[in-house]
Formats: C-alpha cells, sequence, structure tokens
C-alpha cells in the first residue's frame, strides 16, 4: 500500500472550516467554527480516515485485523477501506454470544464490505492487548501474519496521522473542541495546534482514565506530552453510546437550527458541551471557538 493508493480515493483534505450563527454563543460574544471532518470522504469519514491512513499505508498490502464492539464505528470504517482498496480485513468482535445470532446492521454492513468477523468472549477480548493473548486470537482467526490495528485505531501512526488536523486548524480558531473515545485524534490534534490555541477534549465514556491514555499516545508518537490540553468529563451522559431523549432532542434542534446532521455518539455531546460551557461563561468573551465534527450518523 502506498500514498499513491490512498489518494486515488480522492479525500476532501483539508476539510472545511465553517462559520454559524448560534445565539447561544454569540450572545456570549463567541464565534463557533465547525470544522467539518464528516466530509473527507462519504465512507472513510472524519476522524475514520485520519486514523486509517496511516495504518493502512504501514500493513502494506498485508491482511488488516482490528478489534471492536457490536456497533463499532471503526470496524464499519475499516471494512470499507478494505472493500474500496481491494484488502482483506479481519474484525476482532467482543462477544462470543453474539456468533450464533443475526447480525446487526452494522455488523451486517462489515461482512458486507468484505470483513471476516472473529467474535471472541469478553474475558478475552479486555485482554486483547496481552502477546499471549493477542497472539492465540490472531492464531484462531487464521491471520498470524496480519497487521493488527488497535481497538479505535488509535495507536502512534494514529495520532501522527491526525496531528495534521491541529495544523490544518492553526490560526484559525482559540480553543478547538473534538469528543474523545480512545483519544488518539485528540492526541494527535493537540500536537498539531500552535501554541497559543487550546485543545479542549469531551470524553464520551466515563471512568477518568482518558488523560493517562493521551499522555501515553503522545509518547508513543511524539516523546512526550504535546501541546495545551484538557478535558472536561461532564458530557458522558452515562458511558458509551447512551443517548438519553434530553441528548437526542439537543441534536434534534441542532439539526433543525444549522442543516448539519449530528451523530449522536460523539459529536451531540461535544456540541451539548460547548453549548453548556458558552452559558457558564467558561470562554472569555472574543474567543473563537472550532467545534470538530468527527463523523456523522450511520443509516
Amino acid at each position: 500500500m502506498n500514498s499513491l493508493d490512498l489518494g486515488s480515493l480522492r479525500p476532501q483534505l483539508p476539510s472545511p472550516l465553517e462559520e454559524i450563527e448560534d445565539d447561544r454563543f454569540s450572545r456570549h460574544g463567541l464565534r463557533l467554527l465547525l470544522k467539518r471532518d464528516d466530509l473527507i470522504h462519504p465512507e472513510l469519514i472524519g476522524n475514520k480516515w485520519r486514523k486509517l491512513a496511516p495504518n493502512l499505508a504501514a500493513a502494506a498490502g498485508r491482511t488488516l485485523v482490528t478489534f471492536g464492539g457490536a456497533y463499532s464505528n471503526h470496524l464499519r470504517a475499516t471494512a470499507a477501506a478494505g472493500r474500496l482498496l481491494g484488502l482483506s480485513t479481519v474484525g476482532v468482535v467482543r462477544g462470543q454470544e453474539l456468533a450464533d445470532r443475526p447480525l446487526n446492521t452494522s455488523l451486517a454492513r462489515c461482512a458486507a464490505d468484505g470483513m471476516r468477523l472473529h467474535f471472541v468472549d469478553r474475558s478475552t477480548y479486555r485482554r486483547k492487548t496481552e502477546p499471549d493473548v493477542l497472539a492465540r486470537v490472531l492464531s484462531t482467526a487464521g491471520a498470524e501474519d496480519a497487521y493488527v490495528v488497535p481497538e479505535g485505531g488509535s495507536n502512534a501512526e494514529a495520532v501522527r496521522g491526525c496531528r495534521a488536523l491541529g495544523e490544518e486548524l492553526r490560526g484559525r480558531a482559540d480553543v478547538v473542541a473534538l469528543a474523545c473515545g480512545t483519544g488518539g485524534t485528540f492526541a494527535g490534534l493537540a500536537a498539531g495546534l500552535a501554541p497559543d490555541q487550546h485543545a479542549l477534549g469531551v470524553p464520551v465514556l466515563k471512568g477518568g482514565f482518558l488523560t493517562t491514555d493521551i499522555e501515553s499516545l503522545q509518547e508513543q508518537a511524539f516523546g512526550g506530552r504535546c501541546g495545551d490540553w484538557t478535558l472536561d468529563d461532564r458530557f458522558h451522559f452515562g458511558g458509551y453510546a447512551r443517548v438519553p431523549p434530553e441528548l437526542d432532542a439537543f441534536a434534534e434542534d441542532f439539526e433543525d437550527r444549522h442543516g448539519v446532521p449530528v451523530e449522536r455518539l460523539y459529536v451531540a455531546k461535544l456540541l451539548y458541551g460547548l453549548v453548556t460551557l458558552a452559558e457558564e461563561n467558561a470562554f472569555a468573551r472574543g474567543t473563537t471557538v472550532a467545534a470538530v465534527i468527527t463523523g456523522r450518523p450511520f443509516p
């Protein structure tokens, strides 16, 4: 795999940066920009492109193995990349009990794109990063020589790839905000911003563990902590994939106001958090805030 192959997919880079008028920000003297990473590619959208592209190049044509839950957007993106580029892909799915059940919409899409699904029990899945456990999983999946991408796609290659997101936003905003899952996109974004810019992460999982994970990813990718960044853990709404009616109503209202499709698991929580912070006067008047739209709703 080489850059020419990836370039044939014609990603829209840099992604568009749009200013929107929203009175919840303007009345506090704030400008709101949307960094439309959801428009990079119709199937490899947002941070999925930025994290997968360097890993696809590193795989150099080998089978790609990665990990995810039953509704993983990362699995769907990897499967789509495999189909588009003619790569063999294997998805290791959390939950052995799912093997005998009909595939849900997300996993069915993966299978339709040619991904071979390998289900493992939850105990094994939790230990998947241990070398002996990983070797056993790869062996039983018939993928001993595959290139392995971690859950969520966050490794040093992905983090370095996401640095370009920050570089694209240099000089464009005072605060750049991003919803965080495994932390890889945020680790790269923060490293790519200018010294006078602040990166704000909104974790979508509860637990308060992400600071350590991001620091570790930056250590692996750049040799140490990079950029001026903080996290606000208040907007996970109970955990990953939790979308209570209040959040869904907020997302619908944002869509109606601005005509921008709002992905619920990440983007809705980010935007809700930013509206709350604006109301709390967390940003000084005159601040320009850029929200990274990392994805769009999947059908």
